[in-house]
């Protein structure tokens, strides 16, 4: 399994705001990892939700706060584009489908609580 984790959006939303959500084996996973890396796709639905008022950004929220934590960003790049068309149909969330295709293409473990995605051929942790 990598040491270096792709975290998943409620994932990276839970490690941001604190939430109780993220257990103390989660936190010790994350700090453990030699490298935690957020996709520009979770920035994206992240801007999307709160912009149509599904979900509150925490302050500070932007690029060098995630740097500040020492979290890497992942671009989606043109391979994890055309990666998705190859993908089963289990799982219809394209953000998720995005994450799925970046963990797999660049070998990263994913980290989720999302337990639909073990359908995948991908490095997962499920939290």
């Amino acid at each position: 399994m990598s040491s270096t984790m792709l975290i998943d959006t409620h994932v990276l939303l839970w490690a941001l705001t604190n939430d109780p959500q993220l257990t103390a084996k989660a936190k010790t996973l994350l700090t453990r990892a030699t490298q935690v890396v957020v996709s520009a796709a979770s920035l994206w639905e992240i801007s999307i939700k709160a912009q149509i008022g599904k979900l509150r950004i925490p302050k500070r929220f932007g690029t060098a706060s995630l740097r500040e934590r020492g979290y890497e960003l992942l671009p989606v790049k043109p391979e994890h584009a055309l990666a998705v068309r190859d993908l089963p149909p289990h799982h219809k969330d394209p953000f998720d489908r995005m994450l799925i295709v970046q963990a797999q293409t660049d070998g990263l473990t994913l980290v989720t609580h999302d337990r639909a995605l073990s359908e995948y051929s991908v490095q997962l942790q499920l939290i």
